[in-house]
């Protein structure tokens, strides 16, 4: 197993704020397995930014009258502070509209450019005649010819999931206008994904079977059975990376070419503040590269990146793609445009000091294998009973008796095995379920080791011996404050600031 550990979670848009559906699918189980790796002594890059150049951020210009460079100015900042806020521990977090990633994705096209990796086509595309406009996926709406939703996208029906193309939509309108599009001709450079079909079987369907979460390997296999065809990695659009060629006039870096690139500029960014070099954790097989992302991004992450850097030739594979499913807020899809979510930078203002239970319960409910649930009674469950009921009472437990019959000073003791044994075991389980991308199961064990610190004060009722045997009690609120420290030790990775808070408490280094 690799030292160095490159962490990516997939690029939000900056065309609004986040919510809970995407701490709980991406940014709070990627951020507790960078801590976890960090604590393990391994060689951490946790990388990730805003993606700046997506058609959401257009669209949500054009509604609100504004630029888009007005719009991801906005949300780039609210977006950084809700992670810094709820102690999201990126290494690096930065935007594509920076030079650095402008630079590094065209370097990156021009090689597959220069290695003839790209087909020139030809092709009929949507053209809004009013709006005087080539019309991206994201700007073409019509009937999902699957599930029958009225409001599909041109590339993706986020009703029933599926991958589309605009000249698959029933009825398909221009989002600009709102006009029917017509068809016109326009060049644009397409990376061939059906000659990587072989070298894509070869490393997730024959290599990652038994490693990669059934929902990801499903998936990829399905895409790879249906085959793959070309797909353009250029767009007729004024908002995005440039293409670098004299005659690419008006077009721009597919959003799914750019903003995965961001991952490599990104780290270029770090690697050069921090004295490193970024190619020790992009171009060495001694790096494990993981991306944590959502499901709807698994063709992106397990087919076209890696057909990128397939071509390109240069670059690691990832080791894992832990996606995850979608989270429901009470019983109803989450929907930005309902404004139903709970947005994360108000939540933070709502409860002040209160980040540590969102990160818990939001874990406690991650969606890892199947769409999950969000409710505020829940939410209150687990912070009563949970955090508050079984680990905040046994640390306020050993807190209180340590004060009240050893003014504060945690007696001299040792471990006996089996005390010793119940701490090595949840450490141990905690560590094997976060290595296999489990957070749900790591979260138990933690849980559980507190449950076990309650059973043990219950059992050996220190305020009772402490009159006629003080030694018994001694050793016994020893082995509490040992148990204590160590969950304060281990909850490091999910509760980062009520870790802080404990280690000081019993005068801990981290």
């Amino acid at each position: 197993m690799s030292n160095k550990k490159l962490i990516t979670a997939a690029l939000p848009y900056a065309n609004g704020p986040v919510h809970i559906g995407h701490l709980a699918g991406v940014y709070i189980p990627a951020d507790v397995y960078a801590r976890f790796q960090r604590r393990s002594g391994k060689d951490v890059a946790f990388i990730c930014g805003s993606d700046e150049h997506g058609i959401p951020i257009t669209i949500r210009a054009k509604k609100e009258g504004v630029t888009p460079q007005d719009i991801v100015d906005k949300y780039h900042e609210i977006i950084k502070k809700s992670f810094s806020d709820l102690g999201i521990s990126f290494d690096e977090y930065s935007r594509t509209t920076s030079q650095n990633h402008r630079e590094t994705s065209q370097d990156f096209f021009k090689v597959l450019y220069e290695k003839e990796k790209f087909t020139e086509e030809v092709s009929e595309q949507y053209f809004d005649e009013q709006a005087n406009e080539f019309l991206a996926d994201r700007y073409i709406v019509g009937t999902c010819p699957n599930c029958g939703n009225e409001n599909a996208y041109g590339d993706q029906c986020e009703k029933c999931g599926s991958t589309l193309s605009p000249s698959e939509l029933i009825n398909p309108k221009s989002m600009l206008s709102g006009n029917v599009p017509i068809k016109k001709d326009t060049k644009n450079w397409y990376l061939p994904l059906n000659e990587y079909e072989d070298f894509l079987n070869e490393w997730i369907i024959e290599g990652h079977k038994d490693d990669w979460k059934p929902n990801v390997y499903g998936q990829v296999k399905s895409w790879l059975t249906d085959g793959l065809k070309p797909r353009a990695m250029t767009r007729d659009l004024n908002w995005g990376v440039p293409v670098p060629l004299p005659n690419a006039e008006g077009k721009v870096l597919y959003v799914w070419f750019d903003a995965p690139i961001g991952y490599i500029s990104f780290t270029k960014e770090w690697a050069e503040k921090n004295g490193k070099d970024w190619k020790d954790y992009w171009q060495s097989e001694e790096s494990d590269l993981v991306h944590f992302i959502g499901k709807d991004n698994i063709v992106f992450h397990c087919i076209i990146f890696p057909a990128m850097m397939k071509a390109h030739g240069d670059f690691i594979m990832p080791k894992n793609v832990p996606a995850f499913e979608f989270l429901n807020l009470e019983n109803d899809k989450i929907s930005t445009s309902r404004n139903w979510a709970v947005w994360a930078h108000e939540y933070v203002e709502e409860f002040p000091g209160q980040q540590d239970v969102l990160r818990y319960a939001l874990l406690s409910s991650a969606p890892e294998t199947k769409d999950n649930n969000f409710t505020w009674k829940d939410f209150q469950t687990k912070n009563n009973s949970e955090l508050v009921g079984i680990f905040g009472n046994f640390i306020n437990r050993v807190a209180v008796l340590i004060h009240k019959y050893y003014a504060g000073i945690v007696p001299q003791g040792d471990l006996n095995a089996s005390e010793l044994h119940e701490i090595n075991k949840s450490a141990k389980e905690i560590s094997g379920f976060l290595e296999n991308y489990e957070f749900r199961n790591s979260l138990t064990a933690l849980m559980n080791l507190a449950r076990f610190g309650n059973q043990y004060l219950q059992a050996e009722e220190p305020w009772k011996t402490i009159k006629d045997n003080p030694e018994k009690a001694a050793h016994s609120l020893f082995v509490a404050a040992q148990i204590a420290v160590a969950l304060a030790q281990l909850c490091e990775p999910f509760m980062p600031f009520s870790s802080q808070k404990l280690l000081n408490m019993f005068n801990v280094q981290k």
